[in-house]
């Protein structure tokens, strides 16, 4: 089907004294000779010194939005297209003009370039939807050599259409054609004529659908008012006085369209309608004085102090520490809020957990790893007050903490190691960015640094290179956005976009900010205009490329070398590219060569292409002299974007200027600002007057520890959100995380140092009862390991948990790359290593993560989901995996010693970090006792019995609730 047309009307001039530009010269390229707007229009076919490049195409029955007059869109409709049309104009006098391009689309919203003499004078345009048409321009320009040549330049895929071509002289402006306007105050006949002929029909077929009492206002149209006729609707302009040809109403009243008929069902009798064009030749009488419009936009108009009333949002205040009658029973402040509310409900806190069951759960809690005998007999043995301190600090010590804890954030960012695209092409380079997160967490890199290097470390600099390298690798956030469909030249950036949005404002903000994206949020106070000013910074901020199926080769990746080594980086992969080009290019004609080669050539030939072959390979094989990051920069162009109308790039409304959320504010990016705006943004997140990240990372970090947020839907603080089940705790903890620098581990200690962190959970009948959920906390709720914890334990137990660093994913080299969406990428790599390393893919999940309610990779995971299935009883019973480290693990037993008793006992230190009761012992003993007949009766051999019987029942323990829960 016919792509974009585009009416390319050229405004070209030659040097004025006057103070307007003067008419020169005009060209319909697909059409007759016309008049439009008084000026005569030669046809292209036999014009001189004219040359057009590209195929012919014409509908005449396309509805234009908005009309046009008749002239004109006759001019439109008929055009030149192509990926590649030219426009050249011979024999131009030297000195100013100026271009104007009138685009219009008749299907599907096409992307592509606008050249005047080679210079892009518009990147990307959008085409819009089918009807569509704008006028561009002025864009002044010279004669090169006697001409003038005007391009649109499409994807491969695509096809932009030219259609006419008027040519004005000099730099001054161009004189607008006098139009009608609407009448202001109508005569005493004018009135009488629109009582009589328009407002009753008015109120009778259109206010149902097109006043401010509409139940829903279709196509953003008012016609209950003058106001609302002059404003227009979503299409654009109602009418255009004078002229009904080019008025929009009267298109729809005579069913032009299918897609624009008023009314809907049945045309108005052919007077009626006649009477609209005598209305709309009048100049629109309207003696009509309420403003619709305005009251509409007044009753949609958000009432921020309202807004800002918000839970959520309200300024973080220091709550009073409430009163308790067991005074006796808190440790620290945090045991005042819960005992407060359990005493409320008339409940009474479950006694302390025992030694074992708490280093066991703080150890699972902070590493993700069980922990020794030897550690558990440690704690144990401690008396002091500060034993348990001791375990904390230790644990927090410890490289695996940020493994665990930098996993739980890696869930939030939706982090993946490959693109997202229908390819989803591998990012050899984005395990840099996961190790940043997880030394980060290890170094207790205060909360509100992580956020500005994670939105803005490019631009933060640094003390030393090193630091500038890492804060550069924090915004792989930014870069791990997701990709999507296959193609290049129109690559869907808006969606890309859309996918960063929507991960910072849950991230940071605990808010939905991307349902703004199409309309002002239905629920929390985000316009439509605030989703456009963040989007504006992003649009403004160059994204790396991570190859695709029509452009498989990585680009814009940022060179990790000192600041005065940039520019040398920049030539030193410049050249690389254009040394492969030339190889590859040599590769490729020695190839078509050989398709016309006779037969005795041909054997040379295919000697000379294996060796060209193999030069290119080993050519794109060598590494550069330096390492790229996957990571963010600011683009060329930064600048303000329109709003996309429905969230459509084709639909541009009004530019918006980039600023914060205006339920915070509103700080907008000052108008003389060369930067993208990610440096602002961070500042505005992290602002005193925001309260939003302290709560959402405070619940964050309660979360983990609890199994469940204070506020239970971690990513929506809003009002789809759930509330808070203890406001006040919540508040405390925010502003405990800002007096205590941020800083995550000190919030550790004051949360795993209170008495409602060591509680047990066994709860009595009471508590049960009347809260069933443990929503008040009367004991420690009971949790199930994750995916990484119950894979990392079994690994541990088999002694095979290797924790050196892990490095890059043996993808394949860049230069075998050749996935489409009918060949993804598709990969799954073993490792010994722990889980938080495993290769995760966006749109295939790793199979084991799956069957343990892993996080989703192609979108945030703010909560892990907890199921029970026949499949992971199985897998724990038959994986191969699991009878691997279970052999090994009944290894290690039969190597600590030869005595049943001796075993099982060591086996439920090392699985449960505890002692065997009496009761274990004698069951393990019965099973292993069992198991040996069984085996006996099957000729094995006295070695090989004890063996298999040892394998059985550890793999018989791995299937106990015990193994995969923390009490």
């Amino acid at each position: 089907m016919r792509s974009a047309l585009i009416c390319v009307c050229l405004l070209l001039a030659a040097p004025l004294m006057g103070a307007e530009a003067v008419f020169y010269r005009a060209l319909n390229l697909n059409g007759s000779a016309l008049t439009i707007g008084g000026h005569a229009w030669e046809s292209a076919a036999g014009a001189k010194d004219v040359k057009v490049s590209g195929k012919t195409f014409e509908n005449q029955k396309v509805l234009l939005k908005p009309p046009t007059d008749t002239a004109r869109t006759q001019m439109i409709r008929s055009s030149v297209w192509g990926s590649k049309v030219d426009v050249e104009l011979g024999n131009v006098p030297s000195g100013e003009f100026q271009v104007f391009l009138y685009v219009w689309e008749d299907n599907n919203n096409e992307r592509f370039d606008l050249l005047v003499n080679e210079r892009v004078v518009m990147a990307g345009f959008e085409s819009g939807t089918a009807g569509m048409w704008k006028k561009l321009g002025p864009w002044p320009c010279e004669s090169v050599g006697g001409k003038i040549k005007v391009s649109a330049h499409a994807a491969s895929h695509g096809a932009a259409n030219l259609s006419g071509l008027e040519i004005w002289s000099g730099g001054a402006a161009v004189p607008k054609l006098a139009k009608m306007p609407f009448v202001e105050t109508p005569t005493a006949d004018q009135i009488a004529f629109f009582e009589a002929k328009i407002r009753p029909v008015l109120v009778e077929h259109c206010d149902k659908c097109h006043s401010a009492k509409s139940e829903k206002i279709k196509g953003g149209l008012l016609l209950d008012s003058r106001a609302g006729v002059v404003k227009g609707g979503d299409t654009g302009p109602t009418l255009t006085p004078g002229d009904p040809a080019a008025s929009l109403i009267i298109q729809a009243l005579r069913h032009t369209s299918e897609d624009l008929a008023m009314p809907p069902k049945k045309m108005l009798p052919a007077q009626v309608i006649a009477d609209f064009e005598a209305w709309v030749r009048m100049g629109a009488p309207d003696p009509r004085t309420e403003n619709t419009v305005a009251a509409v936009q007044a009753k949609s108009t958000i009432d921020w102090s309202k807004a800002r009333d918000w839970w959520s949002f309200r300024p973080l205040a220091a709550p009073h520490l409430p009163a308790v009658q067991n005074a006796q029973w808190p440790v620290n402040d945090i045991d005042h809020f819960v005992l407060a509310k359990l005493e409320a409900a008339k409940l009474k806190p479950a006694a302390a957990a025992d030694k074992p069951a708490l280093i066991r759960r703080a150890t699972y809690d902070l590493t993700g790893l069980p922990p020794t005998p030897e550690e558990v007999a440690a704690f144990i043995a401690d008396s002091s007050p500060q034993a348990f301190a001791h375990v904390i600090d230790r644990l927090l010590d410890s490289p695996r903490y940020g493994e665990r804890w930098g996993r739980h954030w890696l869930d939030v960012v939706r982090y993946a190691d490959t693109a997202g695209d229908n390819s989803d092409y591998p990012i050899p380079q984005m395990h840099r960015y996961r190790d940043w997160v997880i030394a980060a967490f290890n170094r207790d890199l205060p909360y509100d640094e992580f956020v500005r290097d994670q939105i803005a470390g490019d631009l933060r600099g640094g003390a030393n290179d090193e630091e500038r390298y890492q804060r550069t690798l924090a915004t792989g956030y930014i870069a791990n956005s997701r990709r999507f469909g296959s193609r290049v030249e129109d690559y869907p950036q808006h969606l890309t976009i859309e996918d960063t949005i929507d991960n910072l404002g849950r991230s940071f903000l605990g808010l939905t900010v991307n349902c703004a994206r199409c309309h002002d949020h239905k629920f929390d106070p985000i316009t439509t205009q605030d989703y456009y000013a963040l989007y504006g910074i992003f649009h403004s901020t160059r994204y790396p490329w991570p190859g695709i199926e029509l452009d498989k080769k990585q680009r814009d990746l940022v060179p990790l070398v000192p600041v005065d080594k940039i520019a040398e980086a920049e030539a030193a992969r410049a050249a690389r590219e254009k040394e492969q080009a030339r190889l590859d290019k040599a590769a490729k004609s020695l190839k078509e060569e050989m398709k016309q080669a006779a037969p005795d050539k041909k054997k040379a030939l295919e000697a000379s292409l294996a060796a060209a072959e193999k030069a290119a390979k080993d050519f794109a094989r060598r590494p550069l002299p330096f390492e790229y990051a996957y990571a963010v920069a600011e683009a060329k162009k930064r600048e303000d974007v329109a709003v996309q109308q429905k969230g459509d790039p084709a639909k541009p409304g009004d530019t918006v200027r980039r600023h914060f959320l205006t339920v915070f504010g509103g700080a907008e990016l000052p108008a003389n600002s060369q930067t993208s705006g990610r440096e602002q943004l961070a500042g505005w997140i992290l602002a005193k007057e925001n309260p939003l990240p302290a709560r959402v990372m405070a619940n964050r970090i309660w979360q983990h520890h609890f199994g469940r947020g204070i506020v239970p839907t971690p990513n929506d603080f809003g009002k789809q959100g759930k509330p808070a089940t203890h406001p006040e705790l919540l508040d405390y903890l925010a502003v405990q995380f800002r007096a205590r620098g941020w800083s995550v581990k000190a919030m550790h200690r004051l949360i795993m140092l209170s008495r409602t962190y060591q509680l047990g959970t066994a709860r009595d009948e009471d508590a049960v009862a009347h809260d069933p959920t443990n929503e008040l906390l009367a004991g420690f709720p009971r949790l199930r390991l994750d995916a990484e914890s119950i894979r990392d334990t079994l690994l541990t137990l088999g002694g095979n948990l290797d924790l050196t660093p892990a490095g890059a994913h043996p993808f394949p080299p860049q230069s075998e790359w050749n996935f489409t969406q009918h060949n993804a990428f598709k990969a799954v790599y073993e490792t010994n290593r722990r889980s938080v390393y495993l290769m995760t893919q966006r749109i295939q999940r790793h199979p084991y993560l799956a069957i343990f309610d892993g996080a989703d990779p192609s979108a945030s995971t703010p909560a892990r989901p907890t199921s029970t299935t026949p499949l992971q009883a199985l897998y724990l019973l038959n994986d191969p995996f699991v009878h691997e480290q279970s052999r090994r693990f009944a290894e290690r037993l039969r190597s600590f010693s030869s005595d049943d008793t001796a075993r099982i006992q060591r086996a439920y230190e090392l699985l449960f970090a505890r002692a065997a009761q009496a009761d274990e012992i004698a069951a393990g003993k019965a099973f292993l006792a069992n198991a040996a007949r069984q085996l006996r009766e099957d000729g094995m051999s006295a070695a090989q019995i004890d063996t298999e019987s040892q394998h059985a029942y550890v793999r018989a323990l791995f299937r106990l609730n015990e193994f995969v829960y923390l009490d």
